[in-house]
């Protein structure tokens, strides 16, 4: 028993056998995908030399301290095992040499070229370049050319300490092996020159170099072919004097090299016929290759370096096209929304504008309540100030904090309970429908309160037969918390531009479950409030948009509803709401090949839906990532110029927004703060419930706390709500 008892106490991770708490998936899951992204952007960004570079070049110093043998001798010095000697290639021997690369375009060339005359060379890679185009490196190897060390970042050595000298030597080493499967012996430091150019800053470290087994080669013939002077001139400086043997410099990377190889393709049957031998180092001095083959775990570790390199560089090619087209779709998004809310605004307040005749007639209003014992009196109350004829139904969905006795005790006229088992929304609302009186109906939340004209602006579209369900205008009632702030922002520019935008497009997605008005004979047809997804209100409005009706919104009928003052709230009212939204597309798809209406929501909005809530907002962070790689590696002023400029195109739509609906601009304060912060958990939660929908999960209903904050916004409440000094005000 004593045995079982610590076998328990290590599977939970705690020396008492208390249970350990461990990450939810939910996050983990995002963490691991943000941490992997930024993990590919660094490396990528080390590669292309865009983190830990440094360059700066030394200016030129005493060689006072370097051997005299080294200023005066060859350009090939070894260091090795304490040694301070040169070496000169022999007469009518040249080596070619090529530094910067590879290159993806001019390197194929200067290898054509050496393979069209059969000369050899010696090509002093880097390793940055040599991890994005392996294949060049393997080519040189296979044609007989000899590789060497040019650094991974292209430093000034004289600068670095012998850590970074090392780091320097290693990482190149790596891209070569994983390369080519070699290892080489040469190495050749950036910005160097002739051996006479030796310093007493860089001659420590060619010492040091040295002793890690590496023999330095400058040259003796400098072809000057960066500065692109001409063909011709650079063939005259790459051509030694009276027979002597050289290592020439030139270079098959850093720019356009057309005129190297230009000029090598008429230097190296020039010289040919003068006597002379295009070799490789250990060639042209008669000493074994300097080049070693690898096996084992080294050459694996090469190779694994080098499918990392491709595949950081893979996917953040995909991401920097993710990005455009995300940027793209935003700019495009906010310009529509811009453009047709107002058009829409401009249409529904002309002075002469009409649905059709005024619409009097009662309508049924149908409060689905599931535990709401701090929220539902204000709710009905507020119904009770409605300037239109309505009756009201609460249906108690099995709540068991009292819901339905509180509504009994208040003893309001035209107000009826009817009491079922916890089924759920859409069997609640399908409940009310059944016992609703009018053919009018109007659907809110028991956590919602109305104004006393919601009612009558809420109906008032249906003066237009085609319409068979109208969106209202649902507000943030508890704002006065920064989450709830933030929530507020959202409603009105994210919900309410966007439901202008759609009612233009004549595709509106979601009547809002806090404010809705629908045409019994419209919902009767399409089998009421269908359980089949989590969004019951998007999954009727496409039902509807299939049947041919028409879905408007009317901007004056406002709701106050009670938004989550959690984060934990919020994520389990957005999380279902996205994957709702998901199982909803999902099931209308057919409407995108089908006839009629229904195929032209599935061409027309089904499109819009799934690119603008679904697609969109999952490839919206990596506006984030990339600002967050370029404050840290640059150009940070070009990122934080490109960021300003998104939340500036933001912040006018939301001030637009804010126009449209009346509210106070103050609100906006915060949306700097939305964009870094609040976003993040959004796609968190769309990202999650991607997961959801890809593995075929099951999401059930939650039920969120309710403080019962919001109260009627005007008018008389006959009994007032007793309120501790915790109690968030009303909303005025």
């Amino acid at each position: 028993m004593a045995l079982r008892t610590r076998r328990h106490g290590a599977a939970t991770g705690a020396p008492d056998g208390s249970r350990r708490r461990r990450l939810p998936m939910r996050l983990l899951l995002p963490v691991l995908v943000l941490v992997a992204l930024m993990a590919m952007l660094m490396l990528r960004g080390y590669v292309h030399n865009e983190i830990l570079a440094d360059h700066r070049i030394q200016p030129e110093a005493a060689s006072d301290r370097v051997p005299e043998k080294i200023l005066d001798g060859g350009p090939v010095i070894d260091t090795r095992g304490g040694r301070t000697g040169s070496l000169r290639v022999p007469d009518h021997r040249l080596v070619l040499t090529f530094d910067d690369g590879p290159d993806p375009i001019w390197t194929p060339k200067v290898l054509d070229v050496l393979k069209k005359h059969h000369a050899h060379a010696v090509f002093f890679v880097t390793g940055s370049m040599t991890s994005r185009y392996p294949d060049l490196v393997k080519r040189m190897v296979d044609e007989g050319h000899e590789v060497g060390l040019h650094t991974f970042n292209h430093p000034d050595l004289s600068y670095q300490s012998k850590k970074r000298i090392d780091w320097e030597l290693s990482q190149n080493q790596l891209a070569i092996t994983g390369a080519a499967g070699v290892r080489t012996s040469l190495f050749r430091p950036p910005y160097s020159s002739f051996a006479d150019a030796m310093d007493n800053k860089s001659w420590p470290a060619t010492e040091y170099i040295g002793s890690r087994g590496y023999i330095t080669v400058v040259n003796n013939t400098d072809s000057e072919d960066w500065k692109k002077p001409g063909v011709d001139e650079i063939i005259r400086r790459a051509t030694p004097h009276g027979g002597k043997g050289a290592i020439v410099l030139m270079h098959d990377s850093g720019g356009d090299r057309h005129q190297t190889v230009q000029a090598l393709d008429r230097f190296l049957p020039e010289l040919q016929e003068r006597g002379y031998r295009f070799d490789n180092l250990t060639e042209a001095l008669g000493a074994p290759s300097a080049l070693t083959p690898v096996a084992g775990a080294d050459l694996w570790k090469g190779k694994a370096w080098v499918l990392l390199v491709r595949a950081a560089d893979d996917i953040t090619g995909v991401l920097v096209v993710g990005l455009a087209v995300t940027g793209t779709l935003v700019i495009g998004r906010f310009v529509l929304m811009l453009l047709l809310s107002g058009v829409h605004a401009r249409r529904v307040r002309r002075k002469n504008f009409s649905w059709g005749p005024p619409v009097t007639e009662p309508v049924s209003v149908l409060v689905p309540a599931y535990n709401e014992a701090k929220c539902i009196e204000n709710t009905v109350r507020s119904l009770m100030a409605s300037e239109h004829p309505i009756e009201v139904i609460v249906v108690d969905d099995g709540s068991t904090d009292g819901t339905a006795r509180i509504v009994e005790a208040m003893g309001l006229p035209n107000v009826r309970v009817v009491r079922q088992l916890n089924a759920g929304k859409p069997a609640a609302l399908n409940r009310g429908l059944a016992n609703a009186r009018h053919d009018l109906v109007v659907m809110m939340d028991g956590d919602t309160v109305f104004e006393p004209a919601t009612v009558r602006e809420l109906v008032q579209p249906f003066g237009d037969p085609r319409v068979g369900a109208v969106a209202g205008n649902a507000k943030v009632g508890n704002r006065d918390s920064l989450i709830g702030a933030w929530q507020h922002i959202e409603y009105v520019m994210g919900f309410n531009l966007d439901r202008r935008m759609y009612d233009i497009l004549r595709c509106m997605p979601t009547i809002p479950g806090a404010v809705g008005a629908f045409r019994r004979s419209a919902l009767e047809p399409i089998g009421g409030m269908s359980d089949d997804t989590l969004a019951e209100d998007t999954d009727v409005t496409m039902a509807l948009h299939r049947h041919g009706w028409r879905v408007v919104y009317a901007e004056n009928a406002r709701a106050w509803t009670e938004a989550p003052e959690s984060v934990q709230q919020l994520w389990s009212q957005r999380y279902r709401w996205s994957y709702g939204t998901m199982q909803a597309i999902w099931k209308h798809r057919r409407a995108l090949v089908e006839r009629g209406p229904s195929g032209r929501f599935g061409r027309v909005g089904l499109p819009f839906v799934s690119l603008f809530m679904v697609v969109a907002p999952l490839l919206a962070p990596l506006i984030d990532v990339f600002l967050l790689y370029g404050l840290i590696f640059g150009p940070t002023q070009k990122t934080v110029v490109a960021w300003l400029g998104v939340l500036a195109i933001q912040a006018v739509c939301a001030a637009y927004a804010f126009r449209l609906d009346r509210e106070r601009m103050t609100h906006l304060i915060s949306l700097p703060l939305q964009q870094i912060l609040y976003r993040q958990l959004m796609y968190v939660v769309l990202l999650q419930s991607w997961i959801t929908a890809l593995t075929g999960g099951r999401l059930r209903w939650q039920k969120l706390r309710r403080t019962g904050a919001v109260e009627a916004p005007g008018g008389p409440v006959p009994r007032q709500r007793t309120r501790s000094s915790s109690d968030r005000r009303p909303v005025a």
